[in-house]
């Protein structure tokens, strides 16, 4: 009697029904990878082989097949939440052992380490304390640290100077001023000057902001007056000082079109100042002043771009992570620094990985060892930041084979009932 086919065919239906109501109760957990029953049937087979007018004993469960398809990116409104578009899986650290999952939904726990809500920690290329991303591999921690001040090196003035003030002579008022002063030691000392200069000796001026080494910013002040036919002279002012003059001298000289021509340099119409003291305790300043694209048009004066490579201490303020992993830490200076890379993970048979629940799964013999790279490099794909990869479960699908699992069932309960009323038929003979 079909008693023993049809239980099989019942355990069968009955493991396909718990898989596809796994998956639908997985639909809206991210990272989710849905599974397949994959049925073998079952023959007796002896050692002579099997016999020509053999019966099948009923089906077997073989595998539940993993199905690593993509799943749809939703955005969200996390940084660090972050989806894999394309092949690979996060290199996820649970206290040292290396686990893989495709859930990206993941924040920064008490010590500033990237974890998902099991607290595994997300791993990959770490980053030194001048922002370079180095070979080493290991959990990423992000680094609360300021980012350090640095000095001014280099400006850039893009200015316009009127070509039609009149020149100041000899006998009106100068832009330097009166003699340095010595203290009691014997240094020099540049006192405080708190007074602009008389405004009849110079044309035109204009400000910006300088640093020192210790991240302390300093007002420079550019003074500009007209000497005569095409020549100008550049005073230079840090929090009213005295005047700085440069190592080239003051003049800015320009031909009978309105461009450039001093100082030649090289390289043209570059200001190198000497050390200017900032009474700050940080190292005296040392910068050049870019006049190069600087122009004597009759128009009036006009700062069109004024720039400067300086910048003081910043506090982080937000993450960016690139779509090749690197995460960029924003600082209140406006600077930005790579604080480590997010590695993947890809396998030659990734439905061979064990699964361990909290949509992570472990290395098998089967999936063969981890190949770790980069994102966006090889085969693996891109990563998207704000967002999470939804589960890859087709809910109409589901439900599509989930009556297709019922109705197995229920014939294979059928074949039981049939073979019951059978026997009991046999029973009744007499």
């Amino acid at each position: 009697m079909p008693f023993r086919i049809a239980i099989s065919g019942l355990n069968a239906a009955s493991a396909e029904l718990s898989i596809i109501g796994n998956n639908i109760a997985n639909t809206g957990t991210s990272g989710f990878k849905g599974s397949r029953a994959q049925f073998a049937d079952v023959f007796p087979v002896s050692k002579l082989g099997s016999s020509a007018l053999g019966i099948g004993s009923g089906v077997e469960l073989a595998n539940v097949s993993q199905q690593f398809t993509q799943g749809n990116i939703s955005f969200t409104n996390n940084n660090l939440d972050l989806a894999v578009n394309g092949k690979g899986f996060f290199r996820m650290s649970d206290n040292g052992s290396i686990v893989y999952s495709r859930n990206g939904t993941l924040g920064l726990d008490a010590d500033g380490f990237i974890v998902n809500s099991a607290g595994h920690r997300l791993t990959g290329f770490q980053s030194d304390n001048n922002g370079a991303v180095t070979g080493v591999l290991g959990e990423l921690q992000l680094s609360s640290a300021d980012n350090p001040p640095a000095a001014t090196t280099e400006s850039t003035a893009l200015l316009n100077l009127n070509a039609q003030d009149v020149a100041k002579g000899a006998g009106d008022p100068a832009l330097a001023l009166g003699p340095e002063i010595f203290q009691d030691d014997g240094n020099p000392y540049v006192p405080q000057r708190f007074e602009a200069p008389d405004p009849d000796s110079y044309h035109h001026a204009t400000s910006y902001t300088v640093y020192d080494t210790l991240g302390v910013a300093h007002t420079a002040t550019m003074y500009f007056r007209k000497t005569g036919d095409n020549a100008w002279a550049s005073e230079l002012s840090i929090d009213n000082q005295a005047f700085v003059a440069p190592a080239e001298g003051t003049a800015l000289t320009f031909d009978d079109t309105g461009a450039l021509t001093g100082p030649a340099g090289p390289p043209l119409g570059v200001l190198t100042y000497a050390a200017i003291p900032v009474g700050t305790g940080a190292q005296d300043l040392n910068f050049t002043i870019d006049f190069s694209d600087t122009t004597q048009f009759g128009a009036a004066f006009s700062v069109n771009a004024l720039t400067q490579d300086g910048f003081t201490t910043g506090r982080i303020a937000g993450v960016d992570v690139a779509q090749d992993g690197t995460i960029f830490g924003r600082y209140t200076n406006g600077q930005a620094q790579a604080l480590g890379q997010v590695v993947l993970a890809n396998f030659n048979n990734p439905q061979g990985l064990r699964q361990l629940g909290d949509t992570s799964w472990a290395e098998t013999a089967e999936s063969g060892a981890a190949l770790v790279g980069t994102p966006n490099s090889s085969d693996l794909g891109v990563i998207q930041a704000g967002a999470l990869e939804d589960s890859n479960v087709d809910l109409t699908e589901q439900l599509v084979a989930l009556i297709t699992a019922q109705r197995n069932f229920q014939a294979n309960a059928q074949v039981i009932s049939t073979g019951d009323q059978i026997t009991q038929t046999i029973i009744n003979l007499r």
